[in-house]
Order: C-alpha cells, then sequence, then structure tokens
C-alpha cells in the first residue's frame, strides 16, 4: 500500500495520507533512529479523547506485489524507509521477509532495529553472520503499559511456515509454547491485564489459536487477544470496523480534518519521498494500455473480463522459444502467480541496468509496476521436449483435480506456505470451527458457481463496487457499504495453446512449458501417472532465466497494447461497468 493503488480509487491512498491520518507534527525518536516520529495522532487523538487506548499494528509481509518493494535490490531497502514513518506500537513478520535470504538480513540488520522491542518474532530467528548462532530476529515478546494503564503481553507469531532460505529458522507453535522462556513471560513477575498474540496467519489456522490458548490457560483471570492479517479472534468484548485504504476515509475519520487541513508536512514528506522512488525506479514509463479490466475471480473463469482466459493468449503470444517456434507447446503456468487484478489504464515500464551485462549498457526488461502487482513473482519458463501429446493433454486436468499448489507440503502442520498468501486456498483444518464460514476461504476449483458476497443491511444510496467483508459477526463491519462483487472459484491451473497446426487436427508430440515452480513436485508425478517415465533430468530451460512470469505480461503490453499511449483511458476498476 505504499504506493496506492493507482487505478482502483477505492484504495487510492498512499502512505504518506496513511502517516497524515496516524500522527501529528510532534518529533520524537524511537530506537535510536530519528525516522519515525513520536506524538499525538489524529487518530490516538480522538482515543485519548474518548479515554479508550489505540494500538497500531502491522502483521508482516511488506515484500512482492508493488514495484515501489520489488524493482529495488536487494527487495524492499527502498519502500522499508517509506513504510517505517509509521508509529507502531507492534509489528511482527511475514513469510515474504523470508524466502529470499538478502531480504531475510535486510529485515534483519535495519527494519527491525528501528522498531527495537516493538518488532516481535517470537518463533522466527535468523543466522547472526557474526556469531554463526540463531538468534530472534526481533524480540520474543514485548512487555508494556498503554497511555491508560493497560498493562499487556504481546507475542508475534508466524505461521508454521517452510518456504524461508536456509539463514532462518520458524519454530512450530506447537513447540513455542513449550518454550521456557515463553512459559515465563506468560507467567510474568509483573501484572499482565491482557495477552495479544499478533499473528500472520489466516484466519482459519490452528497455529495462532494454540499460543492464544496457551497464554489463556497459563492465566485464566487475564483476557487473551490473537490478531491475524486478515482477521482478529478475542475473548474482549468485541466490536471492529474495516476501512477502505482511500484519503476520503483517513478524512472522515480525522476528527475536525477536512481535504483542505488533513495533510500534515510529515505526510506530504512521505508521499515526496513515493514520487522520487517512483521515478528512481523508473516504474512511471508508459508501456502500453490496458484496454478493459481482467479480474481474478469477479467473471467465471473463461469469460470475458476474466484475467485467467486472457493470460492464455498472452502466454501463447510471448513465451516463445524461437528455435522451437514452430513445435507446438502446451503452456501451463499456476493460478497463484497472478495477486491482483489487472485494471484498465496504463501499463507502466521500468528499467534497469544489469550488473551481469558491461554497466555502461542500459539493459530494459519488460517488467512493470503493473506487473509487480498482477504477477510479482519471477517463475522461469521449463520444457520437456517432444512429450507425446497423448500424455501432455492430460496433465492440465490431473493438476486441476488435484491439490492447490504450495511449495511444501506439509500435511501434518497443514502448512501454508504458498507464495501467495491467498485464502482462496484450503486451509481449514478439520478441527477448525467453520460455523461461519467466510466464502474466501474456500478453496479453488474449476466451478464457475457464483458465491456472490451478501449486502448490508443498512440502505445506502449509489453504492460502488467493492469488497464485502464477511466474519464471525456477520457482514456489518465495514466502514464503507460496497454493492458485491460476484466470486467465482477458479482452476488450479490453466494451460496455453500455440503453434498448432493451422487446419485443425492435433500433433503427434509437444513441448511441455511449464513453471520451475511445479516442474518437480507437480507436473512430472502427473505425467507419469498417466504412463510418462519423465524425472527431472529431462527438464530443460525454454527461455533465458531473466524472462519469467513478472515478463510475459509487459512483453505482451509493448507488442499488442499500444492504442491509446500515450493517453491511456482509464477505467472504473473491478466491478465497475
Amino acid at each position: 500500500m505504499a504506493g496506492r493503488h493507482l487505478k482502483e480509487q477505492n484504495y487510492g491512498a498512499d502512505w504518506g495520507d496513511f502517516v497524515s491520518f496516524t500522527r501529528l507534527l510532534s518529533p520524537g525518536k524511537i530506537g535510536g533512529t530519528s525516522r519515525i516520529d513520536i506524538g499525538n495522532r489524529h487518530m490516538k487523538h480522538r482515543a485519548g479523547n474518548l479515554g479508550v487506548d489505540l494500538l497500531l499494528i502491522d502483521t508482516g509481509d511488506l515484500h512482492d506485489g508493488n514495484g515501489l518493494s520489488d524493482a529495488s535490490t536487494p527487495n524492499g531497502v527502498i519502500s522499508n524507509a517509506i513504510f517505517e514513518n509509521v508509529d507502531y506500537d507492534l509489528l511482527t513478520i511475514g513469510n515474504h521477509e523470508l524466502y529470499v535470504t538478502d531480504i531475510a538480513y535486510e529485515t534483519f540488520n535495519q527494519f527491525s532495529k528501528v522498531y527495537g522491542d516493538r518488532y516481535v518474532t517470537s518463533n522466527v530467528q535468523i543466522m547472526n553472520p557474526a556469531t554463526g548462532k540463531f538468534e530472534y530476529i526481533g524480540s520474543k515478546y514485548r512487555y508494556f503499559t498503554t497511555d491508560h494503564g493497560l498493562r499487556i503481553m504481546a507475542f508475534g507469531v508466524l505461521f508454521d511456515f517452510t518456504g524461508n532460505s536456509n539463514v532462518s529458522k520458524v519454530i512450530k507453535a506447537r513447540d513455542l509454547v513449550k518454550e521456557e522462556w515463553f512459559l515465563e513471560a506468560v507467567n510474568y513477575p509483573e501484572p499482565v491485564d491482557l495477552f495479544i498474540v499478533v499473528g500472520h496467519n489466516p484466519v482459519r489456522t490452528t497455529k495462532a489459536i494454540k499460543v492464544s490458548n496457551a497464554t489463556s490457560t497459563a492465566n485464566s483471570s487475564v483476557s487473551s487477544s490473537a490478531t491475524s492479517n486478515s482477521s482478529s479472534m478475542s475473548h474482549l468484548v468485541y466490536s471492529r470496523r474495516y476501512l477502505d485504504w482511500n484519503r476520503l476515509t483517513f478524512e472522515y475519520h480525522a476528527v475536525g480534518s477536512q481535504a483542505s487541513t488533513f495533510d500534515l508536512h510529515s505526510g506530504e514528506r512521505v508521499t515526496t519521498e513515493i514520487t522520487k522512488a517512483r521515478k528512481q525506479l523508473n516504474l512511471t514509463a508508459l508501456y502500453g494500455c490496458a484496454p478493459e479490466t481482467y479480474c481474478q475471480s469477479c467473471k467465471p473463469f473463461g469469460a470475458d473480463g476474466n484475467i485467467f482466459g486472457f493470460l492464455e493468449t498472452a502466454l501463447a503470444a510471448t513465451v516463445v522459444n524461437e528455435s522451437r517456434a514452430d513445435i507446438p507447446r502446451l503452456i501451463i503456468i499456476n493460478t497463484g502467480t497472478i495477486r491482483f487484478d489487472l485494471v484498465k489504464g496504463p501499463f507502466t515500464l521500468y528499467a534497469y541496468h544489469s550488473s551481469t551485462l558491461d554497466p555502461n549498457t542500459l539493459t530494459v526488461l519488460f517488467s512493470s509496476d503493473d506487473s509487480f502487482i498482477v504477477s510479482p513473482f519471477k517463475d522461469a519458463f521449463q520444457f520437456i521436449p517432444n512429450v507425446p501429446y497423448s500424455l501432455a493433454s492430460q496433465v492440465l486436468g490431473i493438476l486441476n483435480a488435484g491439490p492447490f499448489q504450495k511449495r511444501s507440503i506439509d500435511t501434518e502442520s497443514q502448512d501454508l506456505s504458498t507464495r501467495d498468501f491467498s485464502f482462496s486456498t484450503p486451509l481449514i483444518p478439520s478441527d477448525a470451527c467453520t460455523a461461519s464460514e467466510n466464502i474466501a476461504l474456500r478453496p479453488r476449483s474449476s466451478s464457475s458457481s457464483p458465491l456472490t458476497r451478501s449486502l448490508r443491511t443498512r440502505q445506502t444510496p449509489a453504492l460502488f463496487p467493492g469488497y464485502i467483508t464477511t466474519d464471525d459477526f456477520g457482514t456489518d463491519g465495514d466502514d464503507t457499504p460496497h454493492s458485491a462483487i460476484p466470486f467465482y472459484r477458479q482452476p488450479n491451473d490453466i494451460q496455453a495453446n500455440a503453434s498448432f497446426p493451422a487446419f485443425g487436427g492435433l500433433p503427434d508430440a509437444v513441448d511441455l512449458v511449464f513453471l520451475d515452480f511445479i516442474g518437480e513436485d507437480y507436473v512430472i508425478p502427473a505425467l507419469n501417472s498417466v504412463g510418462g517415465d519423465y524425472s527431472i533430468k529431462d527438464v530443460e530451460g525454454y527461455l533465458p532465466e531473466e524472462f519469467t512470469t513478472n515478463s510475459y505480461l509487459p512483453e505482451y503490453a509493448r507488442r499488442f497494447w499500444q492504442k491509446g499511449v500515450p493517453n491511456c483511458p482509464v477505467g472504473t476498476g473491478v466491478g465497475g461497468s
């Protein structure tokens, strides 16, 4: 959210707007750095007037999905400095901070140090190169007293993630609750009024619940609250409000603020930093005009406006090994590579110097800000040449009948290490309370039955399309009512066919092209299940390593989306007419 969703006004605020929302001008220091200013904030000032405490909490995943973070090396080195302008009370780590060693160390050496004991990573450790020993990336826990005297013991817990690089270590929740230091913290010698478990966890996993229950069991007289990155669970008297990420929402809730007075100097400074960073990374260079909006789930698979049907066209046109261009090919990708909708309007490009080439030569790789938002991962295209069509044609059906593709499968711990951390994956364990099921937790399938979210009962004229939150308390938690956007299940994988016989008929053999992310664990077993005899030794690179799933959409825009350039018309966003 640092760089705003420029083409979707419901989510059009940037981090500078959020800084203004949460802060006034009083300068200060935190964690030994002057980056974060401490002082009364719009919302905290209002909370003080009401005689209550307001805690600002962040639950991680500050990487992958926006050019502002992903176009730098290491990923996040520029955007983290922008995020650091918010004075959080508690933060924890996400799995996207752990995939890549450089990012993990940047989090350890820089980001965690800015927040000191507020950055809580109770079950995540990293190898300290200076000592050669594992130590916690942040603090193990935080004990503090709020402005109104509430004494809090806080933990930060990541789900049982297994896709991290080998420099970090994630302690399973079932083992964490047995740690001696954890038991000592739960039975802290100072009074504790409230335990908070800040969890980077899906709402329906038992991991954060285990930790929350451990705190409750240890001291039944103390309240316990588990806060997830997607929902909250609590034994307290509880109400909630889900805010849209836009300036109108922030201005409305900043009491006494109008558009002319909302922006604080600190917020404007952050917005200026964002603008400079986007120019520095060349994220504003136009490369094409997306002619319409393509959504992930608001249209049935194969319907006009469904992104996955469009991707089949884009893949067939751009994923071409010129030396084998005349050979029929099937190209399979997993739908989890797509993180967001592709919205009608400008499709922007960034360029950078390749360190592997002449440093005086500007090498333009077709990766863009929009591509980072829609398809941020850099999965390589591999292939097995000359696979009998009778075998290759069965792979897609097998993959779509199987489980959603995750980085690793750990049925014992209900591992959730899929890179898009999507709530469309089958995350509901058998022992979870599911009486009030949220449709966003249902597994993907190829079914096209609509699951339209119901409208709020409060009647409001001229509703704009948007997300309608459904939780265990109902559908009345949204701060701004929206008209419902339909939700359709999508397949696990999609397939593009290219260079097939021009006059009908089917080829005898094809190049079977797929992503390195799914090749060894999914595609090869699928082939062998229908009579193939393949192994990883049969797999070759289909395209140069630098052409990845982050590259083919910009390449398609360059070749086919020139109508309207440079004055691209912008659409109304997902769900708009």
